[in-house]
C-alpha cells in the first residue's frame, strides 16, 4: 500500500550512487542560473534540515521557492473547504452505511486497539464516522507513524513547510506545482468507493506489513538513501491490496510528468528552489530522471 499523505522524501547511499542526496542542483540547458530541487518526508522532524548538505545556501541562491502546493493556500477558507468536501462520504453518508457489518466491526475494533477508544465514542464518530475510507487510510497511516515516532513531527512547523517559511522570510515569492483541488482529488477521490473500502480493510488486515514500510521509507528519508526508498515504496504482498499500475501512476508518475511540463518555465524565469516529496525523485520516472531526459544537469549536493 502506497496510498499516504506522507508521500516520503530521501537519497544518499555513497558518493558513487547518482542517488546519493536529498537535495539536488539543477543546471543547463539554457538555465542562466541552476535551480535546486530537495525530497521531502511530510512527518519528518522540521530539524532534520540542519543536516542537509547545502540548504541554506541552496535557498540564498535562488529567487523564488515552489512546493508540491503553495503553503498559503493551504490554510485559506476555500481550500480548507474543498480539502474538507474531498474527504468526506457523499451525499452525507456514513462509514456505517457504507461498510458491512463485518468491515465496521473490524475498524471498531482495531480504533479502539490503537487509540482506546472506537466508533461507538461519539467524539471519535464525529471526527471519522463520516471520512471517506481513503481519508480516513491517510488518518489511520498518520495515527501509526506518530504512535511510533512520538515527539519527532511538529504540525505548526513542518518539513515542508520549512522552505516556504524561510522564502517569506527573506521576501521571495512562492508557488506551488499543484492546487489543492487537483491534489486532493488525487488523494481522496481517485478510486472508486469499492476500491476505497478493499484498501482500508488491507490496512487493517496487514498492518505489521504497512507498518514496516512506513518504517523503511522513514530510515531511507533519514539516511538519505533514495535507493533504499525505492525499495520500500514497491515492496509488495502480492495480493489485490497492492497498487495497481494505474493506481501508482495516478498517484505518482503522471504527477511527475505534469510538474515537468511547468518546471522548465518556473526555472527560466527565475532561479527556483523545488520541495517536494522524495517518493517523486527516484527511479525511471522520478522527477530526477525525467529533468535529466528533458536536456538538464542534475547534480547532487555535497
Amino acid at each position: 500500500m502506497k496510498r499516504t499523505l506522507m508521500t516520503i522524501a530521501a537519497c544518499v547511499v555513497a558518493a558513487v550512487s547518482m542517488n546519493g542526496q536529498l537535495l539536488y542542483k539543477i543546471s543547463g540547458n539554457g538555465l542562466e542560473k541552476p535551480s535546486y530541487i530537495i525530497g521531502t518526508h511530510h512527518l519528518a522532524n522540521v530539524g532534520f534540515v540542519e543536516k542537509i548538505a547545502g540548504v541554506k545556501q541552496a535557498l540564498t541562491d535562488v529567487d523564488q521557492v515552489y512546493g508540491e502546493l503553495k503553503w498559503d493556500a493551504m490554510t485559506n477558507t476555500d481550500s480548507l473547504k474543498v480539502l474538507q468536501e474531498a474527504m468526506m462520504l457523499p451525499d452525507g453518508k456514513t462509514l456505517k452505511q457504507v461498510l458491512t457489518a463485518e468491515q465496521y466491526k473490524k475498524l471498531d475494533n482495531f480504533l479502539k486497539a490503537k487509540m482506546g477508544v472506537g466508533l461507538a465514542s461519539p467524539q471519535v464518530e464525529a471526527q471519522m464516522g463520516k471520512l471517506s475510507p481513503m481519508a480516513l487510510v491517510t488518518q489511520i497511516q498518520v495515527l501509526m507513524f506518530l504512535m511510533n515516532h512520538m515527539g519527532e513531527f511538529d504540525p505548526s512547523s513542518t518539513f515542508d513547510q520549512y522552505f516556504q517559511a524561510q522564502a517569506q522570510k527573506n521576501n521571495m515569492p512562492c508557488g506551488g506545482l499543484e492546487t489543492v483541488a487537483f491534489q486532493s482529488q488525487v488523494l481522496y477521490k481517485g478510486q472508486p468507493l469499492e476500491r476505497q473500502i478493499e484498501q482500508l480493510m488491507c490496512l487493517i488486515d496487514n498492518e505489521q506489513f504497512n507498518s514496516q514500510m512506513m518504517e523503511d521509507m522513514t530510515k531511507a528519508f533519514y539516511a538519505e538513501d533514495l535507493d533504499a526508498l525505492k525499495k520500500a515504496m514497491d515492496a509488495k504482498l502480492g495480493t489485490s491490496c497492492d497498487s495497481t499500475p494505474e493506481e501508482e501512476a495516478a498517484l505518482i508518475y503522471n504527477r511527475n510528468a505534469d510538474w515537468l511540463t511547468k518546471m522548465p518555465a518556473i526555472m527560466k524565469a527565475a532561479p527556483t528552489f523545488f520541495a517536494v516529496g522524495a517518493g517523486h525523485l527516484p527511479g525511471e520516472k522520478g522527477v530526477l530522471q525525467l529533468l535529466k531526459n528533458a536536456g538538464y544537469t542534475v547534480e547532487g549536493v555535497k
